[in-house]
């Protein structure tokens, strides 16, 4: 459901400018965000920093997409998101010393395991896992702003619907892959002698 939630936004773009235009798509863009953030907060009595940062950026480069009437602003938001998580999962790890990956990872998978027992991964894996989502969130920030230039309108809308969703959903399961080994086994059905 969380997830779903997390798209709405960018569903209902998609719809928006199929319909109509990339200028309403973009106010609906805004407007969504916003509902998205007073979500959030009404659910859990705060907002995820990542909901102000995406609702931030969606205003700015949306008021001037619309006040100036032109879609280069509002093509530039998935670029600008994606080297923010980039840049953020380097410097986390680099100069603060926290793995963000780790820390969210860590969290769901121990969450998921039915015996909630810690999940053991080497920390150089950990180390790996990060370093690669830096070379992914870098190369998805390229990508959108060399798609948007070099592309037409409604091709980059299709790229940033099904083929950012895709390179993403590629990327989570090669990440799911790479962990499972390390998920601890469920505990195996009781002997039915014993009962």
């Amino acid at each position: 459901m969380h997830a779903i939630i997390e798209y709405i936004p960018l569903i209902l773009f998609f719809a928006v400018f199929k319909l109509v235009d990339i200028y309403w798509a973009t106010a609906l863009l805004m407007l969504t965000t916003l509902i998205q953030v007073a979500y959030c907060y009404f659910k859990d009595g705060k907002v995820p920093t990542r909901h102000w940062v995406f609702f931030a950026i969606a205003v700015v480069l949306g008021t001037l997409t619309l006040v100036f009437h032109d879609e280069q602003f509002v093509k530039w938001k998935a670029t600008i998101v994606y080297a923010i998580f980039s840049v953020t999962l380097l410097v986390s790890r680099y100069v603060l010393g926290k793995n963000l990956v780790k820390k969210a990872l860590s969290s769901i998978l121990e969450n998921a395991s039915e015996s909630k027992q810690e999940i053991n991964v080497p920390e150089a894996l950990w180390n790996k896992l990060n370093l690669f989502w830096v070379a992914v969130t870098a190369g998805i920030s390229a990508l959108n702003i060399y798609i948007a230039y070099n592309f037409s309108l409604d091709f980059w809308v299709n790229f940033k619907v099904f083929g950012l969703m895709g390179i993403t959903f590629v990327c989570v399961l090669a990440t799911i892959i790479t962990l499972f080994k390390y998920l601890p086994e469920d505990d195996e059905e009781k002997d039915p002698k014993q009962s």
